[in-house]
């Protein structure tokens, strides 16, 4: 005889495996460290300033 199997615990177990992999698949696609965030926007600041410092005076 086979092993006795709980469908219960078989599909909640299948959904967290889902779950991890599309989690996983997030922190690729949005995952970003602080350090990251940061350096974007000291670029963007860095930038603005520089447009900001040629526009003339009206």
């Amino acid at each position: 005889m086979g092993e006795i199997v709980s469908l219960k615990l078989v599909r909640k177990r299948k959904a967290r495996d889902e779950k991890e992999a599309k989690a996983s698949e997030n922190r690729i696609i949005f995952g970003r460290t602080r350090a990251e965030k940061q350096k974007v926007e000291a670029e963007r600041a860095l930038a603005e300033r520089k447009i900001e410092g040629h526009k003339r005076e009206e």
